[in-house]
């Protein structure tokens, strides 16, 4: 018996020895859960690289500070950085990174945000027309569908990985942005979504360098998930900067429930809990049209191409930084 006991042992250690020898160094990011009555408490939160990431050499699940390096990732202390183009010798790598939201027991952090808010800092200033920072919910399974450790388990309204509910919270540049929802029912989902875009609905000098929303300064972006009788109601955006707040739009229909789930289920998908997505991007199809040009914002045709970007600024970058979530009003005390 005893010496069965000692295999026993022996073999949880060697198991548990080989998980720390493969295990990713995810890189630490602070973050911020609050209540109205207790504060806003800090998090064990690191962020992870989506398991497909091309230019991080070691597999999903055993990466280190040298493959979030080479996808372009960063962090210190509560802020993130995600730049698009890597030099790697005399190349200049397209990484365009996306990672999530880790908690410290391995899992997707699952924000709960029927009736709260969500709250982050940027800065788009390096963030040209075409080119897009991401910051988005989308309803992954928390352990990722086998080992969220190593990024596995994407799915979104396009039916990327899988179909799954999406919160586009804030796609933005430094010329235009949107956010969307899109709702699923099943396998159907709203693809198109139901957004709001302030140059689109007419305010054409609210977003952009030294406009109402300065984007060449960073600022504090609010967005608040309103419910009525346990159900989403509507989703608001507001923005602080420099000390002032700028009350933006909202959203308050999402097309048919019977269809996609409309404004029911995407309330429905934030009460059960979403992931978050991180990414920055660009789109040599359409070139980012659809978020800022034409009606959608002052950027020129040709102003988005990916060769453009890459030529004129290779060194695009957006940082997120001092994210909060919980009560509406209570991430932005003091």
């Amino acid at each position: 018996m005893y010496s069965n006991l000692s295999s026993i042992v022996l073999v949880a250690w060697l198991a548990r020895l080989a998980m720390a020898q493969t295990s990713e160094e995810h890189p630490l990011l602070l973050t911020w859960k609050c209540t109205t009555s207790g504060g806003c408490v800090q998090q064990n939160t690191s962020i992870v690289l989506d398991k497909d990431s091309k230019y991080a050499k070691s597999t999903a699940g055993s990466r280190t500070a040298a493959d979030y390096a080479a996808m372009g990732v960063s962090t210190s202390g509560n802020a993130l950085t995600l730049a698009h183009y890597v030099k790697s010798g005399s190349q200049l790598n397209p990484a365009s990174p996306r990672v999530y939201l880790l908690g410290d027991d391995g899992k997707y952090v699952m924000m709960k945000l029927l009736g709260q808010e969500l709250s982050v800092d940027v800065d788009y200033s390096d963030v040209p027309c075409g080119e897009n920072g991401a910051f988005y919910l989308s309803e992954m399974a928390a352990d990722g569908k086998g080992n969220a450790a190593a990024g596995t388990g994407y799915c979104d309204a396009q039916c990327q990985g899988y179909c799954c509910n999406e919160m586009d919270v804030l796609e933005a540049n430094s010329r235009a942005t949107a956010m969307t929802g899109h709702p699923c029912n099943g396998n159907n989902c709203d693809k198109g979504g139901c957004a709001y875009n302030p140059y689109q609905s007419g305010q054409r000098n609210f977003w952009g360098p030294g406009q109402t929303v300065d984007t060449s300064k960073p600022f504090t972006v609010i967005t608040q998930f309103q419910a009525s009788g346990g159900r989403l109601s509507s989703i608001t955006r507001k923005y602080v900067q420099n000390g002032r707040q700028i009350t933006s739009g909202s959203i308050s229909n999402c097309g048919s429930e019977g269809s996609t789930g409309g404004l029911a289920g995407m309330g429905a998908a934030l009460g059960r809990g979403m992931v978050l997505a991180i990414s920055i991007w660009n789109d040599a199809t359409q070139q980012m049209s659809w978020l800022d040009s034409g009606n959608n914002g002052p950027c020129r045709s040709g102003e988005g191409s990916p060769s453009n970007i890459q030529a004129q600024h290779p060194g695009t970058h957006v940082v997120y930084s001092n994210i909060k979530w919980g009560d509406i009003g209570s991430t932005t005390r003091g």
